[in-house]
């Protein structure tokens, strides 16, 4: 097999947790903002596909240069032997973005490119004709940084977040990535209770039921390079087998979602399902200020709301309060909440044993982290 090198792109805040993934599946990387970089076979772009639970994409990186003219992108991008990856009938939609760049039109570098590519592959195929592009498809990208050019080749096709079990969501619903970053940052292990007091969808519950299970994100959706003729579906399939068989479906699981409305609940409860954790997952009808538990050692993960309408802060700030109170009954319990909220530990009524900085789409928050006392069982 070739060898290449592979990029998981990583929303902001994440990079160090998608760093760690990839680095737990054995591989070295070299990390800059928003990017994780990797070597692997095509083997290894399956593989992480199939595995990674919080990256949003993996790409191939296809040549990087250095380009100040429109010239110089042309043919820069026509020496990299895009036959090695592109066959002749391949669909390449070229998407792009230019920052602090000479060639700061995206429409125009993006044609440049697209130029480039035809004209190597027509070279190399020995076609004079037009390229129909019926065949797979290839998402490339040109990112201009400085005047540094990377061209990229999207492995991934849709983003990694969309793991195929969301049947339906709510106004808000939090990116599968992020939630299984918040659980993986929550350090739980699959022996302790789990509750999401503001489960809504049941994105952060199922996503805890999966790496609970052991169960590759991957496993139930489709990919573009499944159709990519020097990988195909045989190395696909492969995978998926030895990813199926490293599943643990028998490991018990005491994991609950709540939530304040009752059309969310029947929501996650569907998501559930399509998820395969119908008998595993517990959903109820239930206010924060009303949680209780039986068991010690447990985790709590929650995205409440951030309140962005007039007379939802102050029913927020009541919550928060309320969280404060009942999580301390419960000194063996470790909670993790994400909130945009600046006052979020004057209200809670006590400090974070520590703040993370993560972002849920465009929104700036922090994961308030406040760890147990682990007790004696």
């Amino acid at each position: 097999m070739a060898s290449y090198k592979l990029l998981a792109t990583a929303a902001m805040g994440l990079e160090s947790i998608v760093a760690g993934e990839v680095k737990e599946m054995g591989y070295e990387t070299t990390t800059e903002n928003g990017k994780v970089f990797f070597e692997g076979t095509e083997r290894d772009i399956v593989k992480t596909n199939l595995w990674l639970r919080t990256a949003d994409r993996v790409k191939i990186i296809a040549g990087e240069f250095d380009a100040y003219t429109f010239d110089e992108l042309f043919e820069k991008t026509k020496e990299i032997e895009w036959e090695k990856f592109l066959p002749l009938d391949a669909e390449f939609p070229v998407q792009g973005k230019s920052v602090k760049s000479t060639l700061h039109s995206v429409p125009n570098c993006q044609s440049i490119v697209k130029k480039a590519i035809v004209e190597r592959l027509k070279k190399a195929y020995n076609h004079n004709s037009f390229l129909d592009e019926t065949g797979p498809r290839f998402k490339i990208e040109v990112s201009i940084l400085k005047d540094k050019v990377q061209l990229s080749i999207d492995t991934s096709g849709a983003g990694l977040h969309k793991r195929g079990y969301r049947v339906d969501q709510g106004e808000a619903p939090l990116k599968e990535t992020l939630a299984a970053a918040l659980v993986k940052l929550s350090r739980w292990t699959p022996d302790r209770p789990f509750v999401d007091p503001f489960c809504g969808s049941g994105t952060i519950v199922i996503e805890a039921a999966m790496i609970g299970q052991n169960i590759a994100p991957g496993y139930n959706r489709e990919f573009d390079s499944e159709k990519w003729p020097w990988i195909g579906e045989d190395l696909w399939n492969e995978v998926r087998e030895e990813a199926e068989a490293l599943a643990n479906y028998d490991q018990p699981l005491n994991i609950l979602g709540t939530d304040i409305d009752h059309r969310m609940i029947k929501i996650a409860e569907q998501n559930a399902l399509e998820a395969g954790f119908a008998d595993i997952i517990q959903f109820q009808q239930r206010q924060v200020k009303d949680f209780k538990a039986a068991e010690a050692n447990g985790v709590v993960v929650g995205n409440p709301p951030y309140g962005e309408r007039i007379g939802e802060i102050e029913i927020i700030e009541e919550m928060i309060q309320d969280m404060g109170r009942i999580f301390a009954k419960y000194p063996t319990w470790s909670v993790y909440i994400l909130s945009s909220m600046a006052r979020f530990e004057t209200l809670y009524g006590q400090p974070a044993t520590k703040k993370r900085k993560l972002f849920n789409g465009f929104i700036r928050t922090d994961l308030f982290q406040f760890w147990g006392e682990r007790s004696k069982k």
